[in-house]
């Protein structure tokens, strides 16, 4: 089914190392919803000047701080010194740019970068001439926030839900609530008027019931036995790791995924590998999937 958006909002559909983004634009402001990771800041730039053309960027807003979210801050504001909304809950962590901040614990990236504002739960923001509000949305991340616009029937998700299911319950890795959480946005979700879902990734999509049927089955699955949570999380971040670097000898891999704490934090928690017997098994698991390949002693990005 063909999605129309109003003319205002533009979805920048882009892939699993930055996140999409969301342009809004009515002709007097112009802002954009996530900015991709660090690696693709000049992308995110080149595809803003395209857009916008001679005309301003105005606002910058963050459904959350992972780094595939943020990692074009920086670039941004020095390209067009615009306001910079960030979640409420992650002002702190941002102003000291220190503990509360997940990029050294996932062994990803992000130049640092400052913010003029936050967003909280319940508030209304305009972008795009319309109005939209601001919903607390933990569970994936604790701090993370979704804009629902009422008059368009549009639902910003960023990781909550996806077409496919969602990101990581990050909280239940160090043995915090993260299921509960979950289940409980998607139910919130399903208590509003939402014609399409413009995702953290992947595509936007008009399925709303058939997205949230998988979410759910995915999320029991996943609490039903915290251990497969882990699974996929070391999975999901060796994935990562290679989108970014795009190849790791394999005798190096090991020290790579020691290096990503929270990995190793739930493998001490729920699964009890050796740092080895865990990279061999992570590393076979997404050549098997066809997420990686083996080539002259390294692991490659596939």
């Amino acid at each position: 089914m063909s999605v129309r958006l109003p003319p205002s909002v533009r979805f920048v559909e882009r892939d699993w190392l930055s996140a999409n983004g969301v342009l809004l634009d009515d002709g007097r402001r112009a802002a954009l919803v996530d900015t991709g990771y660090v690696k693709h800041r000049e992308l995110t730039l080149a595809l803003v000047r395209h857009a916008l053309g001679d005309r301003p960027l105005d606002l910058v807003v963050n459904t959350h701080l992972h780094s595939d979210h943020c990692g074009g801050n920086a670039t941004l504001q020095a390209a067009y010194g615009p306001r910079t909304l960030i979640p409420e809950a992650s002002a702190d962590a941002v102003r000291d740019w220190g503990e509360g901040l997940t990029f050294g614990s996932t062994g990803q990236r992000c130049e640092r970068f400052g913010f003029d504002g936050t967003l909280e739960d319940g508030a209304t923001v305009e972008l795009g001439g319309l109005s939209w509000r601001v919903m607390a949305a933990p569970g994936h991340d604790p701090d993370s926030v979704i804009l629902h616009c009422a008059s368009e029937r549009i639902l910003i998700s960023a990781d909550v839900l996806w077409a496919s299911g969602f990101g990581i319950i990050f909280p239940e890795l160090e043995g915090e609530s993260g299921f509960a959480e979950q289940r409980a946005m998607l139910e919130r979700i399903d208590a509003l008027d939402v014609a399409v879902v413009l995702p953290g990734h992947g595509p936007m999509f008009t399925d709303v019931r058939g997205a949230l049927r998988t979410a759910r089955q995915r999320l029991e699955r996943l609490a039903a036995d915290p251990a497969n949570n882990a699974r996929y999380a070391a999975k999901a971040l060796l994935k990562y790791l290679l989108l970014d670097v795009e190849r790791i000898p394999l005798d190096e891999v090991p020290a790579r995924m020691r290096a990503v704490t929270v990995t190793m934090e739930a493998n001490r928690r729920y699964l009890g590998m050796s740092v080895e017997a865990l990279s061999e098994w992570t590393v076979g698991e997404l050549v098997r999937a066809g997420a990686a390949r083996i080539e002259d002693g390294l692991l490659v990005n596939a």
